[in-house]
């Protein structure tokens, strides 16, 4: 609100973000405000309710690190701190004009930043290949993104440039992906527990690194979701069948955890079990409400909702 003040003060043309995925999101919202000063934060939750946007400027992203792609897609994602939830807004009107991809901005990232990034930029690709909005247009690009992560992410999380380099454009392409064939729930828990418990923030890409291969498992009791998650298997040259390929598949996402240093369960992120499960309900609630739940390929309940995150806590096989 204080960033949409000075914009109201100072009247720009052009807004440019620069930075990581938080600042050009603010950005992004505080865009909407500097347009509509009568407007509320409440109103914006609502998916696709935005008002019309450039009718005072027009929007610049040039981001700095590899793995939101907020430069190229329809979301900001805003943490209310007072209440402990990550609330994504959704409307192309924030998709900005252009954006400037210049991998030399991601070349400082520190070793966990890349880590956590990278796996947000998979967990994109990953998700909008399995979403129930997937199409022709945007499986090329969340399979090719894929294939990149695969094969790049482990160098650039060692500094190598030339792989920093084609994860800067990975994640691009990841988000491409993802405005147009929307996420899934790995994306509705990560912004739910982002910023619940008192052990501090839970960063959203070590959220969706943790929270993918649970999430593989539950969606993959729908057959025609398994078949989906084959396919990805297959693209990065695993073999066998469905079923075997997308187990292979979320051995290969542990695996990279494992070696990106990435917790494989809330526990031993350190979640306190005591505030775990006496957050959980509230929790699982507001994670079905999320924005992400809708395009996910199998329905949730609140009360599966609980049981998923119960064995994410506890680092727990999902059997349901």
């Amino acid at each position: 609100m204080a960033g949409a003040k000075m914009m109201q003060e100072f009247e720009p043309d052009w807004i440019i973000a620069v930075g990581g995925g938080s600042p050009i999101d603010a950005a992004k919202a505080m865009w909407a405000f500097y347009e509509y000063p009568d407007t509320s934060f409440e109103d914006l939750i609502t998916p696709f309710n935005f008002p019309k946007l450039r009718t005072k400027a027009k929007f610049v992203a040039i981001p700095s690190t590899s793995g939101t792609a907020t430069e190229v897609t329809a979301f900001s994602v805003i943490t209310d701190y007072a209440k402990g939830i990550k609330y994504p807004l959704a409307d192309y009107e924030i998709t900005p004009d252009i954006a400037i991809v210049d991998p030399a901005l991601a070349m400082t990232m520190p070793k966990t930043l890349t880590a956590y990034t990278g796996m947000d930029a998979l967990t994109h690709a990953v998700e909008a290949y399995v979403s129930i909005l997937n199409s022709p247009f945007t499986d090329p690009l969340a399979i090719k993104a894929i294939q990149m992560v695969f094969e790049y992410l482990p160098a650039s999380y060692e500094g190598d440039k030339e792989a920093r380099e084609q994860m800067h454009y990975a994640q691009c392409l990841a988000g491409q992906a993802f405005t147009n064939a929307l996420l899934g729930i790995v994306h509705s828990m990560a912004h739910k527990t982002g910023a619940a418990f008192t052990t501090g923030h839970v960063v959203h890409g070590c959220a969706n690194a943790m929270y993918l291969p649970y999430v593989i498992k539950y969606n993959s009791k729908d057959p025609a979701t398994m078949k989906r998650y084959a396919e990805i298997a297959r693209a990065v040259a695993i073999e066998g069948t469905d079923e075997e390929c997308m187990e292979a598949l979320r051995e290969k996402i542990n695996e990279f955890n494992r070696i990106l240093d990435i917790p494989t369960s809330l526990k031993e992120f350190g979640v306190p079990e005591e505030e775990f499960f006496e957050k959980l309900p509230s929790i699982a609630e507001h994670a079905v409400g999320d924005a992400c739940t809708g395009s996910n390929p199998r329905e949730i309940t609140p009360k599966q909702m609980e049981d998923l995150f119960t064995c994410i806590y506890h680092g727990e096989e999902v059997n349901f």
